[in-house]
């Protein structure tokens, strides 16, 4: 099966899809350095460097399943909530690119402030414009952590199905057990310069991490956020005012600071997956990105849904 995503960011999500088994027609991502980071990971994936807001879906058309990404500080409550005001409201873009393309699903992720009151009539009109275009839309708060992330990330889940296919889509069921600690997670790059407080600070990181906090392009650095997270990363025994190039020392005394590559695992990325850009370029893909894990959850019961579409097709209004 083939998807086509907007907003591809570092490629959380096309990785999770990867790995349910969809191939990518196209990742658009107008960010030329997380574009380069898709590239850098999946040679063979046709990204293109565009604006969505611009993008021609029709050559499209067909491809079963759309996803997304939208930027988060519209409807973040970290920002001003300015929804359907603000600039970066990329939401009238995707109703255009679901018309033009007419996937089978749509698979939309963006924060949990999407489902604050204040943004209830909001919701009510995307329903309306979608069902107008045949489709039923559902939408749930996911919790990353119930999914094997090391990480409380709760993030809402926007799918839309053809009518058609309703009846075949399931929420992914969480997983049984609790995910690693921020220790359990990251002891073996905490030790591997040899420090030797690690097990001392894997006893005190024994929870799991804090929502990451990446930052916007006007906003944010490489640090793990405001002070409200900071004095929670604290309580793990993590410094939260700056990302570190290394582990510790061997004789390192104090909090030690997380590196780009143990944020990466924290959102559920592999190790060998690659970020390019600067520093902070590198930390605002990792803290704005789709954990892999979650994405791959809800696409497998997708691909499931379309599949059994294909099986047993009916003669339901699509």
């Amino acid at each position: 099966m083939h998807s086509i995503e907007f907003c591809a960011g570092a490629g959380g999500q096309a990785l999770g899809l990867e790995q349910a088994g969809f191939c990518h027609e196209a990742l658009v991502e107008i960010e030329p350095d997380f574009a380069k980071t898709l590239k850098l990971n999946r040679s063979h994936w046709d990204v293109r460097a565009a604006d969505m807001a611009e993008f021609d879906g029709k050559p499209f058309e067909g491809v079963e399943l759309l996803t997304a990404g939208l930027p988060c500080p519209p409807f973040s409550v970290a920002g001003k909530q300015l929804g359907e005001k603000d600039e970066r409201n990329l939401f009238p873009s995707a109703i255009r690119l679901i018309d033009e393309i007419k996937p089978k699903a749509v698979m939309i992720e963006n924060v949990r402030g999407f489902l604050s009151a204040v943004f209830e009539d909001y919701r009510g009109q995307l329903k309306q414009q979608l069902s107008k275009l045949g489709y039923h839309v559902d939408w749930r708060l996911l919790n990353s952590s119930d999914f094997g992330v090391p990480q409380l990330r709760p993030r809402v889940v926007i799918v839309a199905l053809r009518k058609n296919l309703v009846g075949s889509f399931d929420w992914p069921d969480v997983q049984p057990h609790n995910p690693q600690t921020v220790g359990e997670c990251l002891r073996d790059l905490m030790a591997s310069n040899g420090w030797r407080g690690v097990d001392q600070w894997v006893e005190r990181a024994n929870e799991i991490a804090p929502t990451l906090v990446g930052g916007s392009k006007k906003h944010g650095g490489p640090d793990l956020g405001p002070t409200r997270a900071r004095r929670a990363w604290a309580t793990l025994g993590v410094e939260g005012k700056s990302l570190a190039n290394d582990a510790p020392e061997r004789d390192f005394v104090g909090m030690p600071r997380l590196t780009l590559r143990m944020t990466a695992r924290l959102q559920g990325f592999p190790d060998d997956w690659e970020f390019h850009g600067t520093k902070t370029t590198k930390y605002r893909q990792i803290g704005n990105a789709f954990p892999p894990p979650v994405a791959r959850a809800v696409a497998e019961n997708l691909r499931s849904a379309i599949g059994y579409q294909r099986a047993f097709p009916t003669n339901a209004v699509a």
